[in-house]
């Protein structure tokens, strides 16, 4: 509803932007990193992996040979065949991850993806229904006079500020998770060289976790979306009979607390995902 109101304008710049965010999270969550930004940063990222390389490429050496120490008593028991073979595979294998690693970890993200499109189109999600101030809503404050808008004007200040606060909150988060991805891309072949050594072995793992945790925080930052997009399908109540400073109290209180509903699972993500599928 159309409005010269500078209230309501107020009010609903505020929704304008927490909207627009919410857009912009789906549309960060259903891109790939190779595409982000036109795709400048990923090829920094890949020549920045590609150097590292030589490094992890080192480091799988010193792994293997450390390893071969602290799991092997003697020279004698390297020379089984047994020993040897497993050694063998070990190396070949750590030489592979370090190769490959990236491809294998665009793989991964791209399963994850295929995951997050499964989750909206299962539900019809095509997007985040636009939060709107009610007409009746609109109408209640338009009829109120100068003096009486002044706590008005108190109310939608703050509670826009704090719409406006909760939706920049909400999308650093977002562009948080998208950064660890290019950090972990970046920097892959160095935790993955241990996995040439048994003793090591566990910084590996520890960085495959944390790799797929990252990326599955988009499944439950999108899950966390479709929820609220029904959590928050009906309005707020208005009590018509009720002081419109009240009125507008009471629905930018309820539907700050909705939005902070939202942004909490959406900062809690990584720890859900954890929890979850790794640490029980």
């Amino acid at each position: 509803m159309e409005s010269d109101n500078w209230i309501v304008h107020n009010l609903q710049g505020a929704l304008d932007t927490w909207n627009e965010k919410l857009a912009e999270i789906l549309g960060l969550l259903t891109t790939s990193p190779t595409e982000f930004k036109g795709g400048g940063i990923w090829d920094a990222i890949t020549t920045i992996h590609g150097a590292l390389q030589a490094i992890g490429l080192a480091l799988l050496v010193l792994f293997f040979v450390v390893g071969v120490v602290k799991t092997c008593g003697s020279f004698a028991e390297v020379k089984k065949p047994e020993m040897a073979v497993k050694l063998f595979i070990r190396f070949a294998l750590a030489k592979a991850a370090i190769t490959y690693g990236l491809e294998l970890m665009l793989a991964f993200l791209d399963i994850v993806q295929g995951i997050i499109s499964t989750i909206l189109s299962a539900v019809g999600f095509t997007g985040t229904g636009d939060t709107v101030l009610p007409s009746e809503m609109v109408t209640a404050i338009e009829s109120v006079d100068f003096l009486n808008s002044i706590p008005l004007w108190a109310v939608t200040l703050l509670g826009g500020l704090a719409v406006t606060v909760l939706s920049f909150i909400m999308i650093l988060s977002v562009y948080g998770r998208f950064f660890k991805i290019f950090l972990y891309s970046a920097i892959a072949p160095i935790p993955l060289a241990s996995f040439a050594g048994e003793p090591s072995q566990s910084i590996g793992k520890s960085f495959i976790k944390s790799y797929a945790a990252v990326c599955l925080e988009g499944a439950i930052i999108v899950l966390a979306c479709v929820i609220f997009s029904f959590f928050a399908s009906t309005p707020p109540a208005v009590d018509a009979t009720a002081p419109v400073v009240t009125q507008v109290w009471g629905y930018v209180g309820e539907l700050i607390f909705n939005m902070l509903v939202l942004v909490g699972t959406v900062k809690m993500a990584d720890r859900v995902i954890r929890e979850m599928m790794f640490t029980g």
